[in-house]
């Protein structure tokens, strides 16, 4: 009897050993060095061990360039096993972003499509994937476009998308926003699918601003993560009249999985119309979630703490990610 008794503890402690080891697993689609905020997104992806990357996907405007960043990236922290997957080129505007991994070429791009790279993944762990868009939409697109099904098999949809009740100045004036406003044809097709979208509106990304303080512990940290942050915003802000203190707007549709308690959200049906306007239909059932609060500090706080104890580089041992 205590045999069995020992042999039963010990197989419920190996199961639950490997539930609280299992990681979810994620597609994270973005605009990669445009505004500075995707580069945060993608650091606070790697420092945190809950993530299985299936891959990191480009969007819109010279995705290439893109994919040479998030490469490089990738490179400085030992992370090469991370797929970058180059998106659909809808321009050729280069940003200053972009001089810290030109003629960077020791890790490549996979050569896979971006829309075929997330519909294969979604169909091969159905109900699975966590899948954050956090740039304009035309992968999105895409992939409704060759599988009108496979956006709904993700587990879930995170989206820095849309103004509800506040625009970029937290004013209660609503605003066309940019990843919205960027690709407006691919936004309707998107919200309009039937995937459970998780919406991280500036209703709730506005207040997030990086202030001198935090940037200067990021600045001392004096890792490959946080040197390649900090070079990055040197070049965004070189090229920027904006505030110098960024909104890290694609953080928080991160945040609002990591920490779902520091937010509260409710259903909505969410539209877009002409102008790259968000607007909320009440007769209509909800497609959706919406981001109403956050508590930014404590947000950023556990933001922080994952950038600056991570110790990931290419003289470290790779991290369980």
């Amino acid at each position: 009897m205590k045999r069995k008794l020992f042999l039963l503890f010990v197989g419920c402690f190996f199961t639950i050993t490997l539930f609280a080891q299992e990681k979810q697993k994620i597609i994270f689609d973005c605009d990669l060095g445009g505004d500075i905020d995707d580069a945060f997104a993608f650091a606070l992806i790697l420092a945190s061990p809950e993530f299985e990357v299936l891959g990191f996907v480009m969007d819109q405007g010279d995705t290439p360039k893109r994919a040479q960043v998030a490469c490089r990236m990738l490179y400085e922290v030992g992370r090469e096993d991370i797929p970058v997957v180059v998106g659909r080129k809808t321009n050729d505007y280069f940003t200053s972003q972009f001089h810290w991994a030109e003629g960077f070429d020791a890790v490549k791009p996979v050569r896979q499509d971006a829309a075929d790279f997330i519909i294969e993944n979604l169909r091969k762990y159905p109900d699975e994937v966590v899948l954050f868009t956090v740039g304009p939409v035309p992968n999105m697109m895409d992939v409704i476009k060759k599988d009108p099904e496979a956006l709904k098999l993700a587990k879930q949809i995170y989206s820095m998308f849309g103004s509800f009740y506040m625009g970029y100045d937290t004013g209660p004036i609503i605003s066309p926003e940019w990843n919205v406003r960027g690709d407006e044809v691919a936004a309707k097709m998107f919200v309009e699918n039937g995937a459970d979208i998780t919406f991280a509106g500036l209703d709730v990304t506005t207040y997030v601003r990086l202030e001198e303080s935090y940037r200067q512990k990021l600045l001392m940290r004096q890792s490959p993560l946080t040197n390649a942050l900090t070079g990055l915003y040197t070049l965004w802000r070189y090229e920027s009249y904006a505030h110098p203190d960024p909104v890290l707007h694609d953080v928080v549709a991160i945040g609002m999985f990591l920490w779902p308690e520091l937010f509260t959200t409710r259903p909505a049906h969410v539209k877009v119309i002409e102008g790259g306007y968000t607007v909320i239909d009440e007769g209509r059932e909800p497609n959706g979630r919406i981001g109403m609060t956050i508590q930014k500090e404590k947000l950023l706080e556990l933001m922080m703490e994952r950038l600056l104890t991570q110790n990931m580089g290419r003289d470290q041992e790779s991290p369980e990610h």
